[in-house]
């Protein structure tokens, strides 16, 4: 039997005062993660910021794209996503070894991340305007905690978000889920009051996944008690843009010179994609064709 498909839902109470999105990501982070030789404490802190971004993005324009990146004094140095209003994403983490020892038995996201450090919020726009950037402390290295402060802070956005990703005990992604639920203009006290109820009350997104739920499911016990409008379905996914046409344009960042030095040695050079895990092979004449003697 083929595994079920991610989801990202979204919706409004039925008063709309309240925004919600959820979303399974079980098999994006999969996807995702094992590009690449993470830990597994790499592996759920990459799939938390995937999912964050999906999350952040899913309420852009059109063509809009949200990266997050997580600079701490943690091992795993930096962890970055960047995801797009459609849903798709990608996402790596510096070192992605990076392994510290548990905390009661319980992964240490936070120590591999660190506590000290910024979380930047790049939101680049289709139409070609200036991007928008925030940047503010980490709180707590979690990833979900410093993208609500970032919000809080830097947007002035009263939101709630939860990430969690479960391991299977061969360290693939047994589960993985988000959910964001955000107060609007013209909220009703009552509206806020259920709402912030029903995320103190709820299970952990991961852990619903893990129970068999969907995001459909997450939505509506979020909305509990508050009813919904139209659910809009959409599914998340894992989506590299690379490709040779791109990596060849980013040699131009060497310099003319330092690509004729090349070019005249005859090396080939191999670019790896730190998102996808991509090798390149370049040759001397290829990368002489980007620098032609004239």
């Amino acid at each position: 039997m083929a595994a079920p498909l991610d989801q990202l839902v979204r919706t409004l109470s039925a008063d709309g005062g309240i925004a919600v999105r959820a979303m399974t990501g079980t098999a994006l982070v999969g996807n995702a993660t094992s590009r690449h030789a993470v830990s597994p404490t790499a592996c759920v802190a990459i799939g938390r910021a995937l999912m964050g971004a999906v999350l952040l993005a899913a309420g852009k324009k059109h063509g809009d794209t949200v990266q997050l990146n997580f600079r701490g004094n943690g091992p795993l140095r930096s962890v970055t996503a960047i995801a797009d209003s459609e849903g798709r994403v990608r996402g790596y983490a510096s070192d992605p070894g990076a392994h510290p020892p548990t905390r009661e038995g319980v992964l240490d996201v936070s120590g591999a991340v660190g506590r000290r450090g910024v979380l930047s919020v790049v939101c680049s726009h289709a139409d070609g305007s200036a991007p928008y950037t925030g940047i503010v402390p980490l709180v707590a290295g979690t990833v979900a905690q410093d993208i609500a402060s970032y919000l809080s802070l830097s947007e002035q956005v009263r939101a709630a978000i939860a990430l969690g990703v479960y391991l299977s005990d061969d360290g693939g992604i047994q589960a993985a889920g988000g959910f964001y639920a955000e107060v609007l203009p013209g909220a009703s006290e009552a509206e806020i009051a259920q709402v912030e109820a029903n995320v103190r009350d709820a299970p952990g997104p991961g852990e619903l996944v893990r129970e068999g739920r969907d995001a459909s499911d997450i939505v509506r016990r979020l909305l509990t008690g508050l009813g919904h409008r139209e659910l809009s379905h959409g599914e998340p996914s894992f989506h590299c843009p690379c490709g040779r046409d791109r990596v060849l344009r980013t040699l131009f960042l060497l310099g003319r010179d330092e690509l004729r030095r090349i070019a005249a040695a005859g090396e080939t050079l191999e670019i790896r994609c730190e998102f996808c895990g991509e090798d390149y092979q370049v040759t001397g004449d290829e990368i002489g064709a980007l620098s032609p003697d004239a």
